[in-house]
């Protein structure tokens, strides 16, 4: 098992997660030898305004 989490602003659709997990996934496998089945990928979906960077809401930019 390796268990990634993965923090991105809402919006994205159910398609591009399906993408970005399975490119992750099989990052994974080839990186560090693990089998897909042991691959666990968490998306928190978090909105702009609960995010800041550099003192600024992004909601803000």
């Amino acid at each position: 098992m390796p268990t990634i989490n993965v923090q991105l602003f809402e919006g994205r659709t159910p398609e591009q997660k399906r993408e970005f997990v399975k490119a992750v996934t099989e990052a994974t496998v080839k990186t560090l030898g693990s089998s897909p089945e042991s691959v666990d990928i968490l998306i928190h979906e978090v909105k702009r305004e609960h995010w800041a960077t550099g003192g600024k809401l992004w909601s803000d930019q």
